[in-house]
């Protein structure tokens, strides 16, 4: 009878807690913690993220255990997410992790977050062949990446400012609409007209994202009531005919962005896709469980002859998921990790 191997892993790279089990590949469970304090604060604050996950971080992998039907003993590996990321929500998890580790002797393997999104799309059938392009897109990053092997990628186009995720929760908050807002414009957006309104594309060479300058425009746009893009104290509007404005636009606005976010993300995965000739093209991270997106991609796989892949919604948003996938295959690489591997915010590949 062959050994099997089984992988506990930790995601807890910004506000949510999560906890997953990896049995030969296949995900038994991915528990996932959302941090509700966040909201009245319009955004992450980094010190109540790192408390909460302190709370969550053994209900979580206690759940997950068991959800998995699996024990302590039964567990080769422990994984965690060692960047990037809010570095005191990474120590939380890195922490617990080596600790665990040491407690049980068994080995450690530390993931790469950005990496790890990629790899989500290995976790369910139909997977895609190597090579293939991944469009990563969070509220932190945006990154066209070549996907040679579980182990060697590249990132061939990122963003030079803004991620496409911080585009839209920032669009939504000038909408006036609670955090997060990105998932509030999906939901108005089908409801709405996305060539109502036109905002600006930016002029960017090669395979480089920037979404700068679609967040002026939306400003402008909405600090104006709709007569103008540009910043001219005679195109202000009182913040009583803003308001309406938006009230009496909200589907059309929030249609009007997404189409531009989403169609500034296509245009490059499309000029990436004939520049290497790649035709598997996944997409991942958060804003991967954008309606708008999805469809999108799946449009353009038919147009262009394209085998595209989107993760379940569940391995979208960070999960532990994605984290026990990749230390899957860094489990059966044998690239482990030593206890003395270090946490960062901010990480190259």
């Amino acid at each position: 009878m062959n050994k099997t191997t089984t992988i506990l892993a930790i995601e807890s790279s910004c506000d949510e807690t999560s906890a997953g089990v990896c049995r030969d590949g296949k995900i038994l469970s991915n528990r996932i913690a959302t941090q509700k304090v966040h909201e009245q604060y319009g955004g992450v604050v980094p010190e109540l993220a790192s408390r909460a996950h302190i709370q969550n971080i053994v209900p979580v992998v206690e759940l997950a255990l068991q959800e998995a039907g699996v024990t302590l003993a039964e567990i080769d590996a422990v994984a965690f997410t060692k960047a990037p990321g809010l570095i005191g929500s990474l120590l939380v998890g890195s922490q617990f992790a080596k600790s665990l580790a040491l407690a049980l002797n068994k080995p450690l393997l530390a993931v790469h977050h950005m990496q790890a999104h990629v790899l989500a799309n290995l976790i369910d059938d139909p997977k895609p062949t190597f090579p293939f392009l991944c469009l990563t897109v969070s509220g932190g990053h945006t990154q066209i990446v070549l996907c040679e092997s579980t182990s060697q990628m590249k990132v061939i186009g990122e963003t030079i400012d803004d991620a496409a995720g911080e585009a839209f929760d920032k669009a939504a908050k000038l909408l006036g609409l609670p955090y997060p807002g990105g998932p509030l414009i999906d939901k108005y957006a089908k409801e709405g007209d996305p060539l109502k309104f036109n905002f600006a594309e930016p002029r960017i060479q090669g395979l480089d994202f920037s979404f700068s300058g679609v967040k002026t425009s939306i400003l402008y746009f909405l600090q104006n009531a709709g007569k103008s893009h540009m910043y001219k104290p005679e195109f202000l509007a009182t913040e009583e005919e803003k308001n309406k404005f938006i009230q009496d636009n909200l589907a059309d606005l929030c249609a009007s962005i997404q189409h531009r976010i989403v169609s500034i993300l296509m245009s490059k995965l499309k000029k990436a896709a004939v520049e290497t000739g790649i035709r598997h093209i996944c997409i991942a991270g958060g804003v991967s469980a954008n309606s708008g997106l999805r469809t999108a991609l799946q449009e353009a796989g038919k147009k262009h002859g394209w085998k595209t892949y989107i993760p379940d919604f569940q391995y979208c948003t960070d999960n532990a998921g994605m984290i026990a996938i990749t230390a899957y295959y860094k489990y059966l690489a044998g690239d482990f990790d030593t206890l003395s591997v270090e946490t960062t915010a901010r990480a190259e590949w």
